[in-house]
Protein backbone atom coordinates (compact mmCIF):
# COMPACT_ATOMS: atom_id res chain seq x y z
CA UNK A 1 0.00 0.00 0.00
CA UNK A 2 1.65 3.22 -1.24
CA UNK A 3 2.37 5.90 1.48
CA UNK A 4 0.93 8.94 1.18
CA UNK A 5 2.53 12.31 0.50
CA UNK A 6 0.97 15.23 1.10
CA UNK A 7 -0.09 18.19 -1.23
CA UNK A 8 3.12 19.61 -3.49
CA UNK A 9 4.59 23.11 -1.92
CA UNK A 10 5.26 25.18 -4.96
CA UNK A 11 8.69 27.09 -5.08
CA UNK A 12 9.26 30.03 -3.79
CA UNK A 13 9.73 32.79 -6.04
CA UNK A 14 12.33 34.20 -3.64
CA UNK A 15 14.42 31.47 -4.07
CA UNK A 16 14.51 31.38 -6.93
CA UNK A 17 15.30 35.00 -8.00
CA UNK A 18 18.11 34.50 -5.87
CA UNK A 19 19.43 31.60 -7.90
CA UNK A 20 19.16 33.70 -11.10
CA UNK A 21 21.30 36.64 -9.20
CA UNK A 22 24.29 34.05 -8.27
CA UNK A 23 24.47 32.31 -11.84
CA UNK A 24 24.44 35.51 -13.10
CA UNK A 25 27.11 37.29 -10.59
CA UNK A 26 29.16 33.63 -11.70
CA UNK A 27 28.78 34.29 -14.82
CA UNK A 28 30.04 37.81 -14.77
CA UNK A 29 33.06 37.08 -12.83
CA UNK A 30 34.06 34.58 -15.10
CA UNK A 31 33.77 37.07 -18.00
CA UNK A 32 36.04 39.58 -16.05
CA UNK A 33 38.52 36.68 -15.14
CA UNK A 34 38.68 35.98 -18.77
CA UNK A 35 38.94 39.76 -19.83
CA UNK A 36 41.66 40.35 -17.59
CA UNK A 37 43.59 37.15 -18.20
CA UNK A 38 43.63 38.02 -21.54
CA UNK A 39 43.77 41.87 -22.03
CA UNK A 40 44.82 43.45 -18.71
CA UNK A 41 42.89 46.45 -17.86
CA UNK A 42 41.33 45.15 -14.67
CA UNK A 43 44.92 45.19 -13.23
CA UNK A 44 45.25 49.12 -14.26
CA UNK A 45 41.91 49.36 -12.79
CA UNK A 46 43.13 47.76 -9.23
CA UNK A 47 45.99 50.50 -9.77
CA UNK A 48 44.27 53.45 -9.85
CA UNK A 49 42.08 52.43 -7.22
CA UNK A 50 44.87 51.76 -5.20
CA UNK A 51 45.89 54.94 -5.65
CA UNK A 52 42.67 56.93 -5.02
CA UNK A 53 42.42 54.14 -1.51
CA UNK A 54 45.97 54.97 -0.47
CA UNK A 55 44.80 58.32 1.82
CA UNK A 56 42.06 55.99 3.35
CA UNK A 57 45.10 53.59 4.25
CA UNK A 58 47.17 55.86 5.57
CA UNK A 59 44.93 57.33 7.51
CA UNK A 60 43.37 54.36 9.44
CA UNK A 61 47.26 53.55 9.86
CA UNK A 62 47.61 56.57 11.94
CA UNK A 63 46.84 56.13 15.40
CA UNK A 64 48.92 52.75 15.70
CA UNK A 65 51.48 55.22 14.16
CA UNK A 66 51.28 58.19 16.98
CA UNK A 67 50.98 55.22 19.01
CA UNK A 68 54.31 53.46 18.68
CA UNK A 69 55.67 56.90 18.05
CA UNK A 70 54.82 58.25 21.58
CA UNK A 71 55.60 54.43 22.94
CA UNK A 72 59.62 55.46 21.30
CA UNK A 73 59.76 58.73 22.95
CA UNK A 74 58.89 57.58 26.12
CA UNK A 75 60.98 55.38 26.49
CA UNK A 76 63.89 57.96 24.86
CA UNK A 77 63.26 60.39 27.51
CA UNK A 78 62.87 57.73 30.13
CA UNK A 79 66.51 56.80 28.75
CA UNK A 80 67.54 60.49 28.16
CA UNK A 81 66.49 61.60 32.10
CA UNK A 82 68.20 58.71 33.42
CA UNK A 83 71.47 59.56 31.53
CA UNK A 84 71.46 63.28 32.01
CA UNK A 85 71.02 62.52 36.02
CA UNK A 86 74.10 59.73 35.88
CA UNK A 87 75.68 63.07 33.79
CA UNK A 88 74.96 65.32 36.59
CA UNK A 89 76.11 63.04 39.06
CA UNK A 90 79.37 62.49 37.60
CA UNK A 91 79.97 66.30 36.80
CA UNK A 92 79.39 67.31 40.57
CA UNK A 93 82.11 64.12 41.32
CA UNK A 94 84.31 65.70 38.47
CA UNK A 95 84.20 69.23 40.23
CA UNK A 96 84.93 68.56 43.48
CA UNK A 97 87.76 66.41 42.28
CA UNK A 98 89.05 68.70 40.72
CA UNK A 99 88.69 71.33 43.65
CA UNK A 100 91.12 69.25 45.18
CA UNK A 101 93.42 68.42 42.90
CA UNK A 102 93.32 72.78 42.60
CA UNK A 103 93.69 72.94 46.50
CA UNK A 104 96.70 70.37 46.24
CA UNK A 105 98.37 71.83 43.43
CA UNK A 106 98.16 75.45 45.32
CA UNK A 107 99.70 73.16 48.96
CA UNK A 108 102.86 71.70 46.48
CA UNK A 109 103.09 75.03 45.30
CA UNK A 110 103.48 76.75 49.05
CA UNK A 111 105.34 73.72 49.72
CA UNK A 112 107.86 74.54 46.82
CA UNK A 113 108.36 78.16 47.48
CA UNK A 114 108.79 77.12 51.21
CA UNK A 115 111.28 74.59 50.66
CA UNK A 116 113.43 77.00 47.56
CA UNK A 117 113.77 79.59 49.97
CA UNK A 118 115.53 77.20 52.15
CA UNK A 119 117.88 76.01 49.71
CA UNK A 120 118.38 80.13 48.72
CA UNK A 121 119.22 80.84 52.37
CA UNK A 122 121.10 77.64 53.27
CA UNK A 123 119.09 77.80 56.47
CA UNK A 124 118.90 74.63 58.51
CA UNK A 125 115.03 74.48 59.19
CA UNK A 126 112.11 72.07 59.97
CA UNK A 127 109.41 71.71 58.02
CA UNK A 128 106.13 72.29 60.35
CA UNK A 129 102.71 71.90 59.98
CA UNK A 130 99.98 74.18 60.80
CA UNK A 131 97.21 72.91 63.25
CA UNK A 132 95.26 76.07 64.13
CA UNK A 133 94.76 79.46 63.65
CA UNK A 134 94.34 82.30 65.79
CA UNK A 135 94.02 85.55 64.39
CA UNK A 136 91.89 87.98 67.02
CA UNK A 137 93.01 91.29 67.14
CA UNK A 138 94.38 90.78 70.23
CA UNK A 139 95.98 87.54 70.00
CA UNK A 140 98.07 86.44 66.96
CA UNK A 141 98.81 83.06 67.52
CA UNK A 142 99.58 79.69 65.89
CA UNK A 143 99.37 76.16 67.04
CA UNK A 144 101.88 73.77 65.02
CA UNK A 145 101.22 70.06 64.42
CA UNK A 146 104.93 69.64 65.73
CA UNK A 147 106.12 69.69 69.61
CA UNK A 148 109.13 68.83 72.08
CA UNK A 149 109.51 65.45 70.92
CA UNK A 150 110.01 66.50 67.35
CA UNK A 151 113.04 68.73 69.07
CA UNK A 152 110.96 72.01 69.00
CA UNK A 153 112.52 74.84 71.67
CA UNK A 154 111.06 78.01 73.20
CA UNK A 155 112.33 81.08 71.20
CA UNK A 156 112.22 79.28 67.67
CA UNK A 157 112.00 81.44 64.41
CA UNK A 158 109.42 81.27 62.96
CA UNK A 159 109.23 81.85 59.06
CA UNK A 160 107.33 81.10 55.30
CA UNK A 161 108.48 81.46 51.67
CA UNK A 162 108.10 85.23 51.93
CA UNK A 163 110.21 86.31 55.53
CA UNK A 164 109.31 86.15 59.47
CA UNK A 165 105.82 84.75 60.66
CA UNK A 166 107.23 84.76 64.46
CA UNK A 167 108.47 82.63 67.39
CA UNK A 168 107.97 79.67 69.47
CA UNK A 169 106.50 81.01 72.93
CA UNK A 170 105.19 77.48 74.26
CA UNK A 171 105.89 73.90 73.62
CA UNK A 172 104.03 70.43 74.46
CA UNK A 173 105.67 67.32 73.47
CA UNK A 174 102.87 67.23 70.57
CA UNK A 175 102.59 71.07 69.64
CA UNK A 176 104.28 74.39 69.76
CA UNK A 177 102.48 77.81 69.66
CA UNK A 178 103.61 80.50 67.67
CA UNK A 179 103.49 83.87 68.34
CA UNK A 180 102.94 85.98 65.38
CA UNK A 181 104.90 89.19 64.77
CA UNK A 182 101.22 91.22 64.31
CA UNK A 183 100.21 90.42 67.89
CA UNK A 184 99.95 93.60 69.65
CA UNK A 185 102.18 91.95 72.49
CA UNK A 186 104.85 91.80 69.84
CA UNK A 187 108.13 94.19 68.62
CA UNK A 188 110.86 92.92 66.17
CA UNK A 189 113.98 94.77 65.51
CA UNK A 190 114.12 95.85 62.19
CA UNK A 191 116.26 97.12 59.25
CA UNK A 192 115.89 99.55 56.50
CA UNK A 193 117.54 97.13 53.62
CA UNK A 194 118.30 100.01 51.30
CA UNK A 195 120.41 102.38 54.52
CA UNK A 196 120.90 100.05 57.55
CA UNK A 197 118.38 102.81 59.43
CA UNK A 198 117.75 100.49 62.48
CA UNK A 199 113.92 100.42 64.38
CA UNK A 200 111.39 98.05 65.80
CA UNK A 201 108.19 96.90 64.30
CA UNK A 202 105.10 96.40 66.32
CA UNK A 203 102.32 94.56 65.71
CA UNK A 204 98.84 96.24 65.71
CA UNK A 205 96.52 92.76 65.54
CA UNK A 206 95.99 92.72 62.35
CA UNK A 207 97.29 89.75 59.79
CA UNK A 208 98.12 92.61 57.09
CA UNK A 209 100.15 95.67 58.91
CA UNK A 210 102.80 96.35 61.05
CA UNK A 211 103.81 99.68 63.18
CA UNK A 212 106.65 102.06 62.81
CA UNK A 213 106.50 104.61 65.42
CA UNK A 214 109.15 107.46 66.16
CA UNK A 215 111.29 107.63 63.28
CA UNK A 216 112.84 110.80 63.79
CA UNK A 217 112.78 113.05 60.85
CA UNK A 218 116.05 113.07 60.00
CA UNK A 219 116.12 109.18 59.09
CA UNK A 220 116.54 108.22 55.48
CA UNK A 221 113.00 105.99 55.08
CA UNK A 222 110.81 106.51 52.55
CA UNK A 223 107.81 104.22 51.23
CA UNK A 224 108.57 101.08 49.90
CA UNK A 225 112.17 100.35 51.40
CA UNK A 226 112.03 97.03 52.53
CA UNK A 227 112.28 96.14 56.11
CA UNK A 228 114.66 92.85 57.69
CA UNK A 229 115.76 91.68 60.77
CA UNK A 230 118.44 93.31 62.41
CA UNK A 231 119.74 90.61 64.49
CA UNK A 232 119.45 92.75 67.68
CA UNK A 233 118.43 90.77 70.48
CA UNK A 234 119.72 88.01 69.40
CA UNK A 235 116.57 86.54 68.98
CA UNK A 236 116.15 86.70 65.43
CA UNK A 237 118.69 86.14 62.87
CA UNK A 238 119.88 89.34 60.74
CA UNK A 239 118.62 89.46 57.15
CA UNK A 240 115.42 87.96 57.13
CA UNK A 241 112.46 89.95 55.24
CA UNK A 242 109.84 91.61 57.46
CA UNK A 243 108.16 93.83 55.05
CA UNK A 244 107.76 96.47 52.99
CA UNK A 245 106.52 100.60 54.53
CA UNK A 246 103.50 101.36 52.78
CA UNK A 247 102.73 104.94 54.55
CA UNK A 248 104.92 107.20 56.24
CA UNK A 249 103.00 109.99 58.51
CA UNK A 250 103.63 112.30 61.23
CA UNK A 251 102.68 111.59 64.58
CA UNK A 252 100.64 114.31 66.76
CA UNK A 253 104.17 116.21 68.39
CA UNK A 254 105.48 116.66 64.55
CA UNK A 255 108.63 115.44 65.39
CA UNK A 256 108.58 111.77 64.46
CA UNK A 257 107.26 109.53 61.61
CA UNK A 258 104.68 106.60 61.98
CA UNK A 259 104.99 103.65 59.49
CA UNK A 260 102.94 101.30 58.27
CA UNK A 261 104.40 98.13 56.84
CA UNK A 262 102.89 95.51 54.37
CA UNK A 263 104.02 91.95 56.38
CA UNK A 264 106.40 89.74 54.03
CA UNK A 265 104.73 86.70 55.43
CA UNK A 266 101.30 85.16 54.24
CA UNK A 267 100.08 85.19 57.83
CA UNK A 268 96.61 84.59 56.57
CA UNK A 269 97.16 81.46 54.57
CA UNK A 270 99.05 78.73 53.52
CA UNK A 271 99.29 75.70 55.67
CA UNK A 272 103.07 74.99 56.68
CA UNK A 273 105.92 76.74 57.67
CA UNK A 274 109.47 76.52 58.90
CA UNK A 275 111.03 76.40 61.99
CA UNK A 276 114.72 77.82 61.87
CA UNK A 277 116.98 75.04 63.71
CA UNK A 278 119.89 77.26 64.25
CA UNK A 279 120.82 80.78 63.17
CA UNK A 280 122.55 80.76 59.39
CA UNK A 281 126.05 81.61 59.40
CA UNK A 282 125.89 84.62 57.23
CA UNK A 283 122.96 87.48 56.51
CA UNK A 284 119.97 86.39 54.62
CA UNK A 285 119.17 88.23 51.11
CA UNK A 286 115.66 89.63 51.12
CA UNK A 287 113.27 88.56 47.77
CA UNK A 288 114.27 91.31 45.74
CA UNK A 289 117.37 92.99 47.03
CA UNK A 290 120.25 90.91 48.09
CA UNK A 291 121.06 92.25 51.75
CA UNK A 292 125.21 92.39 52.74
CA UNK A 293 125.78 92.34 56.42
CA UNK A 294 124.50 96.28 57.87
CA UNK A 295 127.49 98.43 59.33
CA UNK A 296 127.70 98.58 62.73
CA UNK A 297 126.12 100.78 64.85
CA UNK A 298 127.80 104.62 64.78
CA UNK A 299 130.18 103.80 61.71
CA UNK A 300 129.92 105.64 58.90
CA UNK A 301 130.89 102.25 56.85
CA UNK A 302 131.36 98.74 57.44
CA UNK A 303 134.99 98.23 56.73
CA UNK A 304 135.84 94.85 54.41
CA UNK A 305 136.92 91.82 55.65
CA UNK A 306 140.07 90.10 54.55
CA UNK A 307 139.09 87.41 52.30
CA UNK A 308 141.74 85.35 53.88
CA UNK A 309 140.04 85.26 56.96
CA UNK A 310 136.99 83.98 57.76
CA UNK A 311 134.64 86.23 59.20
CA UNK A 312 133.53 85.71 62.87
CA UNK A 313 130.22 85.57 63.76
CA UNK A 314 128.52 88.63 64.69
CA UNK A 315 127.91 89.30 68.32
CA UNK A 316 124.12 89.74 69.52
CA UNK A 317 123.78 91.87 71.65
CA UNK A 318 121.32 90.70 74.51
CA UNK A 319 118.97 93.35 76.48
CA UNK A 320 119.34 93.16 80.10
CA UNK A 321 116.15 92.18 80.74
CA UNK A 322 114.00 89.36 82.37
CA UNK A 323 113.77 86.02 80.80
CA UNK A 324 110.11 86.84 79.85
CA UNK A 325 108.96 86.37 76.29
CA UNK A 326 112.02 87.63 74.28
CA UNK A 327 110.40 89.52 70.78
CA UNK A 328 107.50 90.65 72.70
CA UNK A 329 106.69 94.13 73.68
CA UNK A 330 108.28 95.54 77.17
Amino acid sequence: MPSYAGPSTPARSGDVAGTLWLMAYLALALALMVLDHRGGWLNQSRQQASVLVQPLWMLAGMPGRMLGRLYDDAGTLSQLTAENRRLRSQMLVDQARMARMRTVADDNTRLRELLDAAERGSLDVQLAPILDVDLDPSRQRLVLDVGGRDGVRIGQSVIDAGGLVGQVIATTPMHATVLLLTDPSHAVPVAVARTGVRLVAYGEGRSDELRLPSIPLSSDVKVGDQLVTSGLGARFAAGFPVGTITELQPDDSRAFLVGAVRPAAQLDRGRDVLLLRSAPARAVAAPADPISPLPAAGSASAAAPDPATPAPAPAATVPAAPPAQPGARR
